[in-house]
């Protein structure tokens, strides 16, 4: 059986060395234009040029993400942005639009060209159509069955790959094709910046009553129409394997370095594992999933893949991520003196006991024996997010390292 690419999101060059480093095969990113995450940090070229030395360095390929729905004004540019990449030279371009997959297939011939989910790619005459105007691989819909993709990779080229997603945020709308943000806020999600008004608190008004406002119960908060669980099938590693999907693909381009971190670690082992043996993945199962809801997550689902979701799939009296610990920053450099240097995330404590999560998938608790600023003067805590400092944790780090707080039940 063939080994799945394990494919992470970054939203910065950290959080791209973090995924690489804790078991990426492949990253996709954002470039400054034709994204879908416009607010995410993305990456500029220098940016781009540096994490793709880093990856390939280590391994890894990147995947730049381009795949607006493009309108007439966007074209111009367009043109002038894959000349960019083909200097850059990422190892493919996530495209939607048929008209940017001509530009970036005129401009960029030798960059593999994948079909992004947001195509609504949901049958083999899809697939079929893409690979004859030159794509390499195509991402399912989100809303196919596993059976579904079985048939498809049963119909199709042994050529051309399947990507699908297997973990992170779904989307209420069919693939990622929603006007809801664009109508209600005027930013438009087919162009990058969705407000993400599905995990908005809703009430109704009546025509001839306006302003008066009546909740629509479930409970005492309210209810939350639109705000669907989290996609997880650490569970069902053997069942995609099986449906043919070449790239097993976690969302999250908006996410922290330790949600990358903690995703990319738990499928690596849990793919490695079930390659190794059958019963090795069984056994670990209990650590998978300690791992997997060690980060911020909606409650998990299986999404489309066991048939259409019940109205269990959808979180109805809250919207906020459930979390297990607090991200306090990554190892930077190592001192002799046994001093690491780190990018403070939230604040800690001298004398606090946190965790240092690795990337082999051990988890070490320290206590922090000393804080210095970058002048070298002893701290009581870490107050200020995005301080240099350096921190004595009483045993050697490596560099990438993830330091983090285990929170209160």
């Amino acid at each position: 059986m063939k080994r799945p690419e394990l494919l992470l999101p970054a939203s910065s060059l950290e959080v791209l060395k973090i995924a690489v480093a804790f078991g990426a095969d492949a990253v996709y990113i954002g470039g400054e234009a034709f994204s879908l995450r416009a607010k995410a940090k993305n990456f500029s070229a220098a940016d781009m040029r540096e994490g793709i030395a880093f990856a390939h360095a280590n391994g890894a390929k990147v995947y730049v993400t381009a795949n607006i729905l493009a309108h007439n004004a966007d074209l111009l540019e367009a043109r002038r942005y894959f000349k960019e990449l083909r200097e850059i030279g990422p190892d493919a371009l996530i495209l939607s639009d048929p008209g940017i997959f001509a530009i970036a297939k005129e401009i960029c011939p030798d960059i593999e060209r994948h079909i992004s989910t947001q195509a609504n790619n949901t049958n083999y005459e899809t697939f079929r159509f893409w690979h004859a105007l030159g794509a390499k691989r195509v991402v399912t819909a989100r809303e196919l069955s596993l059976a579904e993709i079985r048939e498809i990779r049963s119909q199709i080229p042994d050529t051309l790959e399947i990507e699908t997603f297997v973990h992170g945020a779904m989307c209420i709308s069919y693939s990622g094709r929603c006007l809801l943000s664009n109508y209600l806020t005027g930013r438009d999600a087919n162009q990058g910046s969705c407000t993400h008004p599905c995990r908005w608190k809703y009430s109704i008004v009546e025509e001839t009553r306006p302003g008066e406002y009546m909740p629509v119960y479930e409970n005492e908060r309210g209810t939350f129409l639109f705000n669907s669980k989290d996609l997880c099938m650490i569970s069902h590693i053997p069942k995609l394997l099986e449906a043919g999907i070449d790239s097993f693909k976690i969302e999250g381009r908006m996410k922290t370095a330790l949600y990358v971190a903690s995703a990319a670690r738990t499928y690596r082992r849990a793919i490695d594992d079930y390659m190794k043996s059958p019963e090795l993945y069984r056994e670990h199962m209990p650590w998978y999933i300690r791992q997997i809801t060690s980060g911020t997550y909606r409650q998990y689902t299986t999404g489309f893949f066991f048939g259409k979701p019940s109205e269990e799939a959808q979180i109805y009296d809250d919207n906020t991520y459930l979390k297990s610990y607090t991200y306090l920053g990554i190892v930077e450099d190592c001192k002799k003196e046994g001093l690491c240097q780190i990018t403070q995330r939230n604040r800690f404590f001298e004398g606090e006991r946190i965790e240092i999560m690795k990337p082999d998938g051990t988890d070490r608790a320290v206590t922090v024996r000393r804080i210095l600023n970058e002048d070298g003067e002893r701290m009581e805590s870490a107050p200020h997010p995005q301080q240099k400092l350096f921190v004595d944790l009483g045993e050697p780090l490596e560099r990438y390292d993830i330091l983090r707080r285990k929170e209160e039940e």
